[in-house]
């Protein structure tokens, strides 16, 4: 059994996966944001199928609950298939960025955001796009999508962004989590387990939950005016709790062992 590495290590790791991807040509980065949206999407759709299975049978909680273990599926096609979610970049490439020491490379990482972040959502969007489609879905799982996005809708903006900071540590969290890992069932086990929590909140992940929003708006009535606040809230809530709460503080610790 290979033992667990320590937090220089962990830096380590996730100092050389930040240099490669801020290193990506614009066309790879692109594919790769793409890539992550219609992943996501295929999560985001397995718990409204899921859901709508179980609500006729077991009742509305059971159903979430159904449906966030659906979910979770997708966290791990995104980390298997190595495709990149905006907030999966607050670890790696800051942890690079502040190694380097360079102004300009602060550059490089607010265009590897930006990337990341219209490309997942365009991605999603194409995929959801086609879910729309008349008897795409399962019946059922189109209500079932509509409501979570109502729920996510009908929440005051302070919880949005509440909820938006715990989802920016909880997939910053899972990115330093991921370097601490050995083998691909480590993997796999840590993206679903994050998965599962980042549905069950649900906490509002920008990428996620605009893209629940979406299907709202497409499907039911959400107003797209909630599209956008949730776009600007859970942006700016990603960023304060991936950087703030797990980004910094691991920074801080392992610089605090070097000098000691």
């Amino acid at each position: 059994m290979s033992t667990a590495p320590e937090p220089r290590e962990i830096y380590e790791r996730a100092e050389r996966e930040g240099r490669r991807r801020m290193q990506m040509p614009p066309l790879e980065q692109a594919a790769t944001g793409f890539i992550a949206g219609v992943t996501v999407m295929f999560g985001i759709v397995a718990l409204g199928v899921v859901a709508a299975y179980l609500e006729p049978h077991f009742g509305p909680e059971v159903a979430k609950l159904g449906g966030a273990l659906g979910f979770g599926v997708g966290l791990v096609f995104l980390v298997v298939g190595r495709s990149e979610l905006f907030s999966e970049n607050f670890f790696d490439p800051v942890a690079a960025a502040i190694d380097e020491d360079d102004r300009r490379v602060w550059g490089r990482l607010g265009r590897l955001w930006i990337t990341m972040l219209v490309l997942n959502l365009v991605g999603g969007a194409v995929l959801g796009g086609i879910m729309t489609v008349e008897a795409a879905l399962p019946a059922g799982s189109a209500e079932a999508l509509v409501k979570a996005a109502e729920e996510i809708a009908g929440k005051p903006w302070a919880g949005t962004l509440a909820r938006a900071v715990l989802a920016g540590a909880l997939v910053t969290l899972l990115s330093y989590m991921l370097h601490a890992t050995n083998t691909v069932a480590a993997r796999i086990l840590v993206a679903y387990l994050v998965g599962v929590v980042l549905a069950l909140g649900p906490f509002d992940h920008v990428v996620v939950s605009v893209l629940h929003l979406l299907m709202g708006v497409w499907l039911g009535d959400v107003a797209a005016g909630a599209l956008v606040q949730n776009l600007a809230l859970s942006t700016v809530g990603n960023i304060v709790g991936g950087l703030l709460l797990i980004t910094l503080t691991h920074t801080a610790q392992v610089r605090s062992a070097e000098r000691s």
